[in-house]
């Protein structure tokens, strides 16, 4: 037994010369691994303790816009505000080899542990069901007005200081918060819920060029009527109310308007012409949506390109996935199939990964005796009727549409922009869909 200890020994010496002299160790480092780095660690811990450790500067500004992404979040219904007033004890750390949740630990949750669809009798925050929100003062859905809510909840008494110190933080940056919200939020929001290569935004800014209007979306509630209520419920509620804004402005006037009127009249112009175009891109859009979350988000964002011309590097990215999509170089996509069944279903019988991702496989592919796969002998008729079965004159009508559409300008008012970014937009009430 000793001398088997004995050899293993000798063994191990000589796997640590070899090792040593690989990789060019000294002798005084030899001591140290061999010793262990344990040894004189007193002295250098005393030594650390009588140096001055200096504070980790905080950046204030990206800590308050974490609080407004996260008070979002609770107005969409994202986020469980019971865990922030400690209503609710927050969820234990999973232990290490526990599978992944299902959902995020800060989502409410009803008493089945699913995601809530709704607020629940005696829930704090009332969230949208169908996920949508605009940032429009005085409308029932604001935005804004719904994460001043959260505020209040969470703060109480101090809800309007804290309100008005996060204004003055963000306000060192010339913006205060709605415009903050209309002009910033998404790009940094983007970036947050962006790693590697994969762009996965779930709050989606819908807007004017001069974001003096936008509508907001909550990824996972959205459905294929969501833009449909985002036309009939919120943008054409807002654009009747503008015009009538401007036709009153125009007969106040009564032919002879003074300089201020003038003004006021050529800024309300601006915005229902803003309004016009984007409830026109929204109309041609809203009968091809068709969401598919397995699809990624920039392929779902994708065909939504023209409608945020408030964000030029967003948009860009859109853009070239959309091109992309019309190339054929996503077929794969339930979205492509949605658009261009005639070409994504022949591919399918040469494709074996794309009849897959369709669920056409059984259709033109069969393994042989040696477990090899080929495609299937199909009657045209086949493919024919499949490729029926997956168009719809719909959508076929507005596909063509929107590839017709001219290439959108940043058009607008630009006074209409200044006023919303210096946050003296008019505060008038507009009417609109209720929650």
């Amino acid at each position: 037994m000793k001398s088997a200890e004995d050899d293993l020994a000798r063994i191990q010496r000589s796997i640590d010369e070899l090792c040593f002299e690989l990789y060019g160790i000294g002798e005084q480092d030899r001591r140290q691994i061999e010793t262990g780095f344990d040894s004189g660690a007193g002295v250098a811990d005393s030594e650390d303790d009588d140096e001055e450790v200096e504070p980790e500067e905080v950046d204030i500004g990206a800590l308050v816009e974490s609080l407004l992404s996260w008070s979002l979040g609770v107005a969409v219904g994202r986020f469980d505000p019971r865990l922030a007033t400690g209503v609710h004890d927050p969820p234990p750390e999973p232990e290490p080899f526990a599978p992944l949740p299902s959902r995020s630990p800060g989502m409410p949750t009803g008493e089945d542990g699913l995601p809530l669809n709704g607020p629940p009798p005696g829930y704090p925050v009332d969230f949208p069901r169908d996920g949508i929100l605009v940032d429009d003062a005085g409308h029932d859905r604001d935005l804004v007005a719904r994460m001043r809510q959260v505020f209040e909840l969470v703060f109480g008494d101090e809800a309007d200081a804290v309100w008005r110190e996060s204004s003055e933080i963000l306000e060192a940056r010339k913006q205060d918060l709605r415009a903050w919200v209309g002009r910033s939020f998404f790009e940094g929001h983007v970036k947050d819920y962006s790693k590697s290569r994969r762009k996965a935004p779930i709050y989606w800014q819908l807007s004017t060029p001069s974001a003096s209007y936008s509508v907001w979306l909550y990824l996972h509630r959205f459905t294929r009527d969501t833009l449909y209520k985002v036309l009939n419920d919120f943008v054409e509620p807002k654009l009747r109310h503008e015009e009538r804004k401007l036709a009153s402005l125009t007969q106040e006037a009564a032919g002879t308007p003074t300089s201020s009127q003038r003004k006021e009249i050529h800024v309300q112009t601006g915005f229902v012409e803003e309004l016009r175009s984007f409830r026109d891109e929204v109309a041609r859009i809203a009968p091809l949506w068709n969401p598919t979350l397995d699809d990624g988000v920039i392929i779902n964002f994708a065909p939504l390109w023209r409608l945020v011309p408030q964000n030029r590097s967003w948009q860009k990215e859109c853009k070239k996935v959309w091109d992309k999509l019309c190339k054929g170089e996503y077929d794969w996509a339930h979205l492509a199939m949605h658009l261009w069944p005639e070409r994504v279903v022949p591919k399918c019988h040469k494709d074996r990964s794309l009849a897959i991702a369709h669920g056409l496989e059984d259709v033109f592919w069969e393994e042989d005796t040696d477990g090899k796969w080929k495609s299937r002998e199909v009657d045209p008729a086949t493919v024919d009727g499949l490729i029926a079965e997956h168009t719809s004159a719909a959508v076929r009508g507005a596909r063509q549409s929107l590839l017709d559409a001219p290439v959108p300008t940043r058009g607008g008012s630009k006074s209409r922009g200044r006023r919303a970014r210096k946050g003296r937009r008019p505060q008038e009430p507009s009417k609109g869909a209720e929650t």
